[in-house]
């Protein structure tokens, strides 16, 4: 038996302040995310098993994927903790702000998102790879294989 990856995709708009950078993305901005998360894994093998042949139910994905990350960041602002908007934010009592122990950048955002998931995952499936669209022509991706 071969492994296989699974991916779905994933869609959330978010707003970003990139504290201290030196260009645009300074300021409060948004951008329409495209998160796809791809896991590996062997399909199920066991004979009468509801998810026969499956590495993992597209359903259990989203379970995972959509509380915790989608919902949790969709239509919020993302910002670091401790800095001049965060500061803004709490004192214009902002409904939806995510405040993070790092800058929101793309990059910092896979690697946060990347342990989220994989603590979640069933047994026999792990994490491959994530990748990220910020806008149509830019995205980031993070490997396992790259951070084991």
């Amino acid at each position: 038996m071969s492994q296989i990856r699974l991916t779905k995709e994933f869609r959330f708009e978010m707003a970003h302040v990139l504290d201290g950078y030196d260009g645009l993305c300074s300021n409060m901005h948004g951008h329409s995310y495209i998160l796809s998360v791809t896991v590996i894994g062997l399909p199920i093998q066991q004979k009468g098993h509801p998810k026969l042949g499956m590495v993992m139910d597209f359903g259990d994905l989203k379970r995972i994927v959509n509380p915790l990350i989608v919902s949790r960041f969709d239509h919020a602002v993302s910002v670091m903790e401790n800095t001049p908007m965060h500061k803004r934010l709490v004192d214009a009592q902002f409904a939806r702000v995510e405040v993070l122990p790092f800058q929101p950048t793309c990059e910092n955002m896979l690697e946060y998102f990347a342990e989220i998931i994989s603590a979640q995952l069933p047994a026999g499936v792990s994490l491959h790879h994530l990748k990220m669209h910020e806008t149509a022509t830019s995205y980031a991706e993070w490997y396992a294989s790259d951070n084991s």
